[in-house]
């Protein structure tokens, strides 16, 4: 597939569907949990458990790819919070080269580096100032991680444009990250009921 070629419809929602498919029998769980929004729930969704297999790695990035060449074909690197969205960004990175149309990947740490540089974000040989950027997230609960990663990678100098998340939770965080960028999403909780 070349940079130029579309991503034809019927393979996404054929690929949606098996990636749906492995979030539902590896990363969701009905149980009582506490997310790192704090929040109290009873169902989580760990989508590492999917993103880390091989297929689901392909499905990921190949998704992500379709999302990003839709709603923000000009973005020219992806990356998030880590440890959530580290197999994703990879995953788009690698899925993109293999489109045609790189896009280099980057990681934005919990605390900064505690040695050398100090820095929040890794990956920065391949990034450049005001390049335009997506953030990218696993589960958008209140938005607050993948607000925080808008925050540090604006700081770092790069120009956040869009947030792309595997799943929104419904639970305020769409709201809370559309009041700073616009937010794709491939599922939402209804798509586990």
């Amino acid at each position: 597939m070349t940079c130029n070629a579309p991503f034809p419809e019927e393979i996404f929602q054929a690929y949606r569907e098996r990636l749906l498919t492995l979030l539902r029998r590896l990363s969701y769980e009905e149980r009582d949990v506490i997310l790192a929004s704090g929040k109290r729930s009873n169902f989580y969704i760990d989508c590492r458990q999917t993103v880390l297999t091989a297929e689901g790695h392909f499905l990921t990035g190949w998704l992500m790819n379709a999302l990003l060449r839709r709603d923000a074909p000009e973005v020219e690197a992806v990356g998030g919070p880590t440890l959530g969205a580290d197999p994703i960004s990879s995953a788009t990175s690698l899925m993109s080269h293999l489109a045609g149309r790189p896009l280099p990947a980057f990681y934005i740490r919990k605390e900064p580096k505690g040695h050398g540089t100090g820095q929040w974000v890794e990956g920065t040989k391949s990034l450049r100032p005001g390049m335009k950027v997506a953030i990218l997230e696993d589960v958008v609960t209140t938005g607050g991680s993948t607000l925080k990663a808008v925050e540090k990678a604006t700081e770092a100098g790069l120009s956040v444009i869009r947030a792309v998340a595997l799943v929104d939770r419904l639970e305020g965080g769409r709201e809370a990250v559309e009041r700073v960028v616009p937010l794709s999403t491939l599922f939402t909780r209804e798509d586990f009921r």
